[in-house]
């Protein structure tokens, strides 16, 4: 189960600097709100590896850090980051149901009890993206309606913690 969740640590840390990564190219595109949506998904992601790194320690598991992938630098269009985002949650969902899958395979009832959080997470990042999509096939890929877009993600502020050196809680409020 440890080696699972070590490479779901790195799935959540590749997530992080996969929308640091389109955060960078929409600041380049002045697009500074969906930048800024950007950067709170990254903060997001990263307390999600946490989370799963303080999990392993409360367990008394071995960290088993792994390497990083390099993400992509430029995106076409803000649709296309969308759609990977939408493509990469979805695969981040399979992971996740996947180390449920073991943990119930295992009878490990406090690993399985501990991912149920991030199922109903996962559910929620989903609709957030898709429900994005759906805005930008309205408003358009420029002009005006794109303008608006990026103003009303620009709204969106970190709402999770960012400090991790007070530890993160596993459950509950802030997770």
């Amino acid at each position: 189960m440890a080696e699972t969740i070590n490479k779901q640590i790195n799935n959540e840390m590749y997530s992080a600097y996969l929308y640091m990564a389109m955060s960078a190219d929409c600041s380049s595109k002045g697009l500074n709100g969906f930048a800024k949506w950007f950067m709170v998904q990254y903060h997001e992601e990263m307390l999600h590896a946490m989370k799963f790194y303080n999990y392993l320690l409360d367990q008394g598991a071995e960290i088993q850090l792994q390497g990083i992938k390099e993400p992509p630098k430029t995106f076409a269009t803000v649709r296309e980051m969308f759609e990977k985002t939408l493509e990469h949650e979805k695969f981040i969902t399979k992971s996740i149901n996947e180390i449920a899958n073991q943990a119930q395979k295992e009878q490990d009832h406090a690993t399985f009890t501990f991912v149920q959080w991030y199922i109903t997470e996962q559910i929620e990042e989903e609709k957030n993206d898709t429900e994005i999509l759906q805005r930008l096939k309205l408003a358009g890929e420029s002009g005006p309606g794109l303008f608006m877009l990026d103003g009303a993600l620009g709204a969106r502020a970190v709402t999770v913690q960012t400090d991790f050196s007070i530890g993160v809680p596993i459950t509950g409020a802030g997770a």
